[in-house]
């Protein structure tokens, strides 16, 4: 499966943004899907993960209660809306699909998108 993701950009402490993720390729359903982030001179971390169904979903501890990852199946896209927006939240989002393994882990997750970039000034 081949990953594009958008909707990054730059927007005030705060604010909120909607990151999108489009696949294409069969068989979208049969793939956890995740988002992590990453800043220059660091490892990439978690983000959230959400299950093939979208019953299930994990949050890192600094995004939950902000954050809200979705999919629709039928538009084989996964979305991240971010709400409440810190400075620290400023990253490369990437989303990424796996087939099993332990969803917070980005070993488990062997298709990733190309990131975009999302900056929260403050």
């Amino acid at each position: 499966v081949q990953l594009q993701a958008s909707g990054g950009g730059l927007v005030q402490t705060g604010g909120s943004l909607k990151l999108s993720c489009a696949a294409s390729g069969r068989a979208f359903s049969n793939y956890l899907m995740g988002w992590f982030r990453q800043t220059p001179g660091k490892e990439r971390e978690f983000v959230t993960a959400i299950s093939r169904s979208g019953g299930y979903t994990l949050y890192a501890d600094s995004v939950k209660g902000r954050f809200t990852i979705s999919r629709d199946n039928a538009k084989n896209t996964v979305y991240l809306q971010m709400n409440s927006l810190k400075p620290e939240d400023t990253a490369v989002y990437y989303c990424a699909a796996g087939l099993s393994g332990n969803m917070r882990l980005s070993i488990s997750y062997n298709n990733w998108g190309q990131g975009t970039q999302v900056t929260v000034s403050s």
